[in-house]
């Protein structure tokens, strides 16, 4: 549609947000429908150009392409055929790419998970594989639970088959060192990865499958951050079609840039293909760096002066509390800069655009959203309008977003709060729970297939999208507790005393359905609870009171999210415990 265009009242129908995408942009982005291989392949910028920087070691596309090929022939000599899945316990290291390709060839997929020793476990015989592939740091206990989930062949990959152990700097060694203990899986328990790569170089049987790009290609679940933990499925159409919309992401202009990945798992979709495939189709240089403490990532970005350094809020909090920054250090290296896998409040984004600003920076701080469902990225900051306040930006321009009313297929107008819900390219093939499957992925009177996303908020006349909270949280009484909303109000309250603040809503057992609201807060030195009581109470409406307000001395993280759902089974055992006494 154009400016002048008049609004139907139906974002799906009326599309908005396509007056913020130039048309320039527009004809550079067509959907791929081929493999993942073949989009590489179409994208490398020449076989002997380094694809990725690990730890001293370049490795070049040509490595990338060779080793696939290799992995594929091993992969069906162990027994791995075309619908199998593949359990793959790894960290972010270089051989997760020729892995995922050459499960591609043969028709099978990855089956990645990064939580607990018995979550893992559970995925790998869900996946019916007698196969798994692990880093040679597996402790001897958790090779035991492996094998008594029936688990036969453990294949052990180096966590350095590629790098340089004497390349790396001390507090890289010894967050490595911190995964080995005196009670590893030895090689009588295992298979070597060299003795996997012999039995391909010996297998003479067919090794690919037919071409399918609609078939699983990549399954893994969900963080559990909120919610009981899902299997994800996507294919190589569905993360391509995310990845096509955005490789012009992070660009410069005379040099190739590099891209740092700094501790992220390849166990999350966006990691997969919004911060490793994306920079590897876009012709720059992608740095894994997966062993690395949280507090050092500081540390990491001025060492290789990242020019695109995918964040989350974990990060941007570690960064600008780092005592190592030196107040006039520049970091003008990085080119672009905004946090995703969770919502920051209006408070943290200032905080993140006045940190970078101060040191050097030239870039809007922005927030993205999505989720792996939806293939990881649904939107783009592409809008003149202010950030903050749940602004998420606009919709891919391949997506069609709308918001419904919760629990139905009714779509509201512009400014209506609701689930925020998508159709188009790059949603998920479903769950490997088909009930779930069915609620997540919705057909419609309108003949589409719509992503109901779990999320609440609204969207605007120019197809902005503004995120309020995630799910709905109603409150006994009245009225709904959006937990982005209340953050914000207390924000831009600018209460003196508060260094940081987020809200949990915890379920009130009392009241089937609805929820209680706990404000937890880092205050600055000096400074009580009492001190800021009044003010907190003053900027909120009555129904979003917190029932208790809780000094911390930091904001906790689990699985890189503010940890909420552990502070919410805290205070609802706490609150058991009042009861009972």
């Amino acid at each position: 549609m154009t400016e002048t265009s008049v609004l139907t009242g139906k974002p799906s129908v009326d599309r908005p947000w396509m007056k913020f995408y130039p048309q320039v942009l527009l004809d550079m982005i067509q959907l791929p429908h081929c493999t993942l291989d073949q989009y590489l392949h179409d994208h490398c910028p020449g076989m002997d150009v380094p694809a990725i920087e690990f730890y001293g070691e370049e490795v070049v596309w040509e490595t990338i392409f060779a080793e696939a090929e290799e992995i594929a022939r091993s992969l069906r000599a162990v027994g791995f055929g075309e619908g199998d899945q593949i359990p793959t316990f790894w960290h972010l290291v270089p051989d997760f790419i020729p892995m995922l390709l050459a499960a591609e060839k043969i028709g099978a997929s990855i089956l990645c998970r990064d939580n607990t020793v018995e979550e893992n476990v559970e995925a790998a015989v869900k996946s019916g594989a007698k196969t798994i592939f692990v880093h040679d740091y597996l402790s001897q206990q958790a090779l035991e639970k492996f094998r008594e989930g029936g688990i036969e062949t453990v294949i052990v990959l180096p966590a350095l088959h590629h790098g340089k152990r004497e390349s790396m700097p001390e507090h890289i060694k010894s967050c490595l060192d911190s995964y080995y203990s005196s009670k590893c899986v030895t090689d009588k328990e295992t298979m070597s990865w060299e003795t996997f790569l012999q039995l391909g170089r010996e297998y003479t049987g067919e090794v690919a499958a037919p071409v399918d790009i609609d078939r699983p290609l990549y399954r893994c679940y969900t963080s559990g951050s909120t919610g009981p933990s899902k299997q994800v499925i996507h294919s190589a159409d569905t993360m391509l079609s995310i990845l096509c919309q955005m490789n012009f992401y992070g660009s410069a202009e005379g040099f190739r840039p590099n891209w740092l990945v700094t501790c992220l798992p390849p166990s999350l979709v966006a990691v997969v293909v919004s911060m490793v495939l994306l920079p590897m189709a876009s012709n720059k240089l992608l740095i894994m760096d997966p062993f690395v403490f949280y507090d050092d990532v500081d540390l990491e970005v001025m060492r290789y002066k990242a020019n695109n350094w995918p964040q989350i809020p974990l990060f941007v909090d570690r960064i600008i509390n780092s005592k190592r920054i030196p107040a006039d250090y520049d970091m003008s290296h990085l080119l672009t800069g905004g946090a995703g896998s969770e919502a920051l409040n209006n408070k943290q984004l200032r905080r993140a655009q006045e940190f970078f600003t101060s040191h050097g920076c030239k870039f809007r701080y922005t927030t993205g959203y999505g989720c792996s469902e939806a293939g990881s990225n649904v939107s783009m900051p592409m809008c003149p309008k202010p950030l903050g306040n749940g602004n998420v930006g606009v919709p891919l321009p391949l997506s069609v977003m709308s918001i419904f009313k919760p629990g139905t297929q009714e779509e509201l107008t512009y400014n209506q709060v609701g689930e925020i819900c998508k159709t188009g390219v790059g949603n998920m093939l479903g769950y490997d729970d088909p009930k779930a499957t069915s609620k997540a992925l919705q057909m419609h009177d309108d003949g589409n297939v719509w992503l109901h996303m779990g999320d609440m908020g609204y969207m605007d006349e120019d197809g902005v999208i503004y995120v309020v909270t995630r799910g709905q949280s109603p409150r006994f009484g009245g009225g709904y507790l959006d937990i982005q909303t209340m953050e914000n109000l207390v924000a831009d309250a600018d209460i003196q005393g508060i260094e940081d603040e987020f809200f949990v809503n915890c379920p009130d057992e009392e009241h089937e359905g609805c929820f209680l609201p706990y404000l937890f807060v880092v205050l600055k030195s000096g400074y009580t609870v009492d001190d800021i009581r009044e003010s907190v109470l003053a900027c909120l409406e009555p129904h979003m009171h917190p029932e208790d307000i809780i000094a911390i001395k930091e904001r906790p993280f689990w699985h890189f999210k503010t940890n909420r759902i552990g502070l919410s089974q805290e205070l609802q055992a706490s609150r058991r415990l009042e009861s009972v006494g």
